[in-house]
């Protein structure tokens, strides 16, 4: 199976806020410049996100997004069907190039989507962010503001 480049996109800025936000409110703009994701296409993929609770935004001084659940809790299934809607046989096989001419083995593609759809749903960005630190993936931050008088 293919991911769109916004499913990329959407799992680089949730790995970016998990794996660095600390907690913390971050801007799109400082997870767009560490990622190396344009900041008004990634704004538009972290909306579908918030629609779907797995991220909440904070406004004013300070503001940006944060995680909307804890990291353990967020899938990369949910992450997908966010951006993209359900995994199932449709994202794994063509419509229109399944015409159920005889002989094909359709039955097989609600099998794999099942399958695949169960392995997204068993990886959270916990797991994501375990696997950057055992595999020494330095952590990021923005440059710190500062502000002289």
């Amino acid at each position: 199976m293919r991911f769109s480049l916004q499913v990329n996109y959407a799992v680089c800025g949730l790995f970016d806020l998990a794996y660095n936000g600390l907690g913390e409110p971050v801007q799109v703009r400082v997870i767009g410049e560490r990622q190396q994701v344009p900041t008004r296409y990634l704004e538009q993929i972290f909306q579908r996100l918030r629609r779907a609770g797995i991220v909440s935004g904070k406004r004013g001084p300070g503001g940006g997004y944060v995680l909307g659940r804890l990291a353990a809790d967020i899938t990369l299934r949910e992450v997908v069907e966010a951006v993209e809607g359900p995994v199932g046989a449709s994202g794994i096989v063509d419509s229109a190039e399944s015409s159920g001419a005889a002989g094909r083995p359709e039955f097989i593609w609600p099998d794999l989507a099942d399958r695949f759809s169960a392995v997204l749903a068993s990886v959270s960005l916990a797991d994501l962010c375990q696997q950057a630190a055992r595999q020494g993936v330095p952590r990021l931050s923005s440059p710190a503001s500062d502000y002289q008088i």
